[in-house]
């Protein structure tokens, strides 16, 4: 069983496998408007410079995410799919782009295909031959995670690939950490979940999970139940901290 060590500690904690949110994560979630901007390099239609293209991808996450947590509180569901596409239309419209649907249905076409953060297969290579069962736990739709992962090519690295709508409630909501535990059969101590977004990762911590924050923007802590046990900048030290 591995074991995870962190430095400047002796202690360890034994793991059992490894979950994984996906966006954010495992995929880069502003790459869906950086190939959307390249691919239409040099043709018509409305000018969005880097400012106002950062500002756009930034709030449309930050929208997505808000829609989704919004949505659990008030118990209305909608799919994750449905959720990004209206968040999408509000960023489009405070940024004065409400008028172009050809780039609203690229940037939604390009949400399916994002681009996985440049350490992520080799990581998930290496804990994949050291035996460590592997699991993607995330907001996104079924449709949605199957292609993504499939188009970063990582697909086969995981043994499961849970998703919040079959229980229709969005993180951090402690149902959907208990989807891990119960596909893998694991104690939530024994589950090491990784995940960028602070607020997931102690949603996961409060559960019970081991987690580590993957703080790939240098955020300050979070101020909210549960913490974890350790930050990376990335996913690349993973493997040398489990002894693989």
């Amino acid at each position: 069983m591995p074991q995870l060590t962190l430095p400047g500690t002796s202690e360890a904690h034994p793991i059992e496998a490894c979950v994984f949110d996906a966006y954010g994560t495992l995929l880069d979630v502003h790459s869906a408007l950086a190939s959307v901007l390249q691919a239409r390099a040099g043709q018509a239609g409305p000018a969005i410079d880097d400012a106002r293209a950062k500002s756009l991808s930034i709030l449309w996450r930050d929208k997505q995410l808000a829609c989704s947590w919004l949505r659990s509180l008030m118990r209305h569901h909608a799919d994750f799919a449905s959720v990004t596409a209206d968040a999408l239309d509000f960023a489009l419209s405070v940024h004065g782009l409400d008028g172009d649907p050809t780039l609203r249905a690229e940037l939604l076409a390009a949400y399916d295909k994002l681009a996985p953060y440049p350490e992520v297969p080799g990581v998930l290579a290496r804990l994949a031959e050291g035996g460590l069962p592997l699991a993607v736990l995330s907001n996104g739709t079924p449709a949605m995670l199957d292609a993504g992962l499939a188009h970063a090519g990582i697909a086969g690295s995981f043994t499961a690939i849970l998703s919040i709508e079959e229980i229709g409630v969005f993180k951090p909501a402690p149902e959907v950490y208990s989807l891990a535990t119960r596909h893998l059969g694991l104690a939530a101590p024994k589950i090491l979940f990784l995940s960028s977004n602070g607020w997931d990762v102690h949603g996961a911590a409060a559960f019970g999970f081991t987690t580590i924050h993957v703080d790939r923007q240098a955020s300050p802590p979070e101020r909210l139940p549960g913490r974890p046990v350790h930050r990376l900048a990335d996913l690349a030290p993973l493997p040398g901290l489990l002894g693989l």
